[in-house]
């Protein structure tokens, strides 16, 4: 890996695990085994650096979904593949993790990959939702953006609760909850 990758990388990491703020140049140049001159060299500065490890850490939970929503099977079981992957619960989602940071959010550029994930996840969702409604799977009346916006408030609310329990079982439990109203609807 090359000092470019190893410096995304890094601000990848740091930014999931202590934010915008908690993320200095010299960490992330520490962490990359990196120089001054080698981070600087590639990038304008932290928040441009920032920016593209952002938009890759979003592009990665892009592509996780898709590769569970996208399978074959019925929509639920889709759907349940992907709120069941194996993940870091108490790290909390790593694009989600970032929308508790004012820094990032005060800042459009850093922002936009994150509003564009969660838009592009709800969006997904209520796809799959509406082929599992239109196959019979579900209640006709079911409306996808609704209950995609549902599933992703229920899927980061999870993440919160799991952190502020200290388990990832209450993770597990709004999952387990958000498939019961799924097979009922």
């Amino acid at each position: 890996m090359d000092a470019s990758e190893r410096l995304i990388e890094s601000t990848r990491e740091l930014l999931w695990e202590r934010g915008y703020v908690g993320t200095s140049p010299k960490v992330i140049q520490e962490r990359a085994g990196a120089g001054q001159g080698s981070m600087y060299h590639h990038f304008r500065g932290k928040s441009d650096l920032a920016r593209v490890a952002i938009e890759r850490s979003a592009g990665e939970v892009r592509a996780e979904a898709e590769r569970r929503l996208a399978a074959p099977g019925p929509a639920l079981e889709r759907i349940a593949a992907y709120l069941r992957r194996e993940r870091e619960v108490l790290k909390g989602c790593p694009v989600g993790r970032l929308t508790q940071d004012p820094d990032v959010m005060a800042d459009p550029v850093l922002r936009a990959p994150l509003g564009e994930t969660f838009d592009w996840l709800r969006d997904r969702l209520a796809a799959v939702l509406a082929e599992g409604r239109d196959h019979g799977e579900f209640d006709a009346e079911l409306d996808p953006a609704a209950t995609a916006a549902t599933i992703v408030a229920v899927l980061q609310g999870g993440y919160v609760l799991a952190k502020a329990a200290g388990d990832s079982a209450e993770f597990d439990r709004a999952v387990t909850g958000v498939l019961a109203l799924l097979r009922r609807a």
